[in-house]
């Protein structure tokens, strides 16, 4: 189809690719989100978006928040932000032209339905990226991106710098719980200092293959 274009979103990270699980929600994928794994814990809970790059980083944050503060994070793959909210608007104007017709409740809101506690997005593209569905997320909504330009070092680095990776999703989640009266307000700061998250030097989130 000549009306169609196709890409290759490549990193310059080595990412491990694992096998397709069983029942995989392949609707889902096409549409631009799906589940990917529930946490092992119980505890206050939460749900973790990532997508591309940043779906191994929302992995790690669910077990450090199952492992050092008790939370309970659920991971989401979000496949296209751009999707679900071209879908999302497509229901908004169905609905703003038909008030008569039952209404169209957009893909993304339907699939996180029913979903406990806070969302948390991650990516590393800017945050205008995930905010796109933000209208449509069925509840409150924090994102975490790479902005601006001017730092350049290692990837860990650079991501602590972005406060896009592991440690950062898990404190971003810890402050979600905290406003809604669900961790101790004191926790978010603790989870600052333990993972040092204020020094470039100590991140770690995608070191492994080399440097660059």
């Amino acid at each position: 189809d000549p009306n169609v274009m196709y890409y290759l979103t490549l990193y310059n990270e080595p990412i491990q690719q694992p096998a397709e699980p069983e029942n995989l929600d392949v609707d889902g994928i096409l549409h631009g989100i799906y589940h990917l794994k529930t946490s092992p814990v119980e505890g206050p809970r939460a749900q973790i978006l990532a997508s591309g790059v940043a779906v191994p980083w929302a992995l790690e944050a669910q077990q450090l928040l199952a492992d050092d503060w008790g939370v309970s994070a659920d991971v989401w793959s979000v496949t296209s932000w751009t999707e679900l909210r071209r879908e999302g608007l497509d229901a908004e104007t169905h609905n703003f032209l038909n008030p008569n017709a039952e209404e169209r409740v957009p893909y993304v809101t339907r699939k996180l339905s029913g979903s406990n506690g806070p969302f948390v997005a991650v990516t590393d593209f800017m945050h205008a990226v995930p905010d796109q569905i933000r209208q449509f997320v069925p509840g409150d909504f924090a994102t975490l991106g790479a902005d601006d330009f001017g730092f350049s070092d290692t990837r860990a680095a650079a991501r602590r710098f972005f406060k896009i990776d592991s440690p950062s999703v898990v404190v971003r989640t810890l402050q979600s719980l905290a406003k809604r009266g669900l961790v101790d307000r004191s926790v978010p700061a603790q989870a600052i200092e333990k993972y040092r998250l204020l020094d470039v030097t100590a991140g770690t989130t995608g070191s492994v293959g080399g440097e660059s």
